[in-house]
This record gives C-alpha cells, sequence and structure tokens, in this order.
C-alpha cells in the first residue's frame, strides 16, 4: 500500500517525466504568455500538427495544460503558471539563461485568429 508521500512522489516523477521532452517544453514556452491554438504552435515551432498534439495530449493527461474548443479551434492554456519558476530554474541549474522567453512572433504561416491579418473597415 502506497504512503501518502508516495504518491506524492509518484506525482512529482510524472510531472518531470511529462516535462523532459524538449518540445513539451518548447509548447510551454510559447504558452507562458497565455492560450494558443494548435495551428499556432504548429507555425512557431516548425513542427507538423500530429506531432504537436501528441505532445500536447501528454501534458494534457499530466494536467499541465488545459484546452477549449472554438469552432474550428482548439486553443490550449497552461493549468498552473506556477511551471514556469519550475522550467525556469532548470535553466538556472544548466547554466542557461534565466529569463523567460520572450513573447511568441505572430507568423503569416498560420491561419488562426490571433495570427490572421485583421481587417480594417472604411467608414
Amino acid at each position: 500500500m502506497l504512503t501518502t508521500q508516495d504518491r506524492t512522489e509518484a506525482q512529482a516523477a510524472a510531472l518531470f517525466k511529462a516535462l523532459a521532452h524538449p518540445v513539451r517544453i518548447a509548447i510551454l514556452d510559447v504558452l507562458r504568455h497565455g492560450e494558443e491554438c494548435v495551428c499556432h504552435l504548429e507555425a512557431i515551432l516548425g513542427k507538423r500538427q500530429a506531432y504537436i498534439s501528441q505532445q500536447l495530449a501528454v501534458l494534457r493527461a499530466a494536467q499541465i495544460i488545459t484546452d477549449r474548443r472554438d469552432g474550428m479551434n482548439s486553443f490550449y492554456l497552461v493549468v498552473h503558471p506556477e511551471i514556469y519558476a519550475l522550467l525556469d530554474a532548470a535553466r538556472a541549474v544548466r547554466g542557461g539563461a534565466n529569463a523567460a522567453p520572450t513573447a511568441p512572433i505572430r507568423r503569416e504561416s498560420c491561419p488562426c485568429p490571433k495570427c490572421a491579418p485583421v481587417a480594417v473597415v472604411a467608414d
């Protein structure tokens, strides 16, 4: 029978296992600035949609992110922003920059509502 400490340690290990992939960390860095759709993650990371969806599924199963549907788009958001303190600490331990990555650049190749050009209506 598992003790409370055993369960706590197993949960921590599961969290670190979910974070143990460079693309999942890159996804979290993009989500650092708020929710994003899959097509935006695809455009920013330069990876195929199916591959990104696989990585999102791991993060969702670990309850690190959540998703919502809006029409044809799925948007993802970090559940506990405290995860970024952990990622920043890991970078500091490895001697890397501790600062948060800059805001992601919108891509012309991304058709999401955040990236698509806004039509200006003339009076």
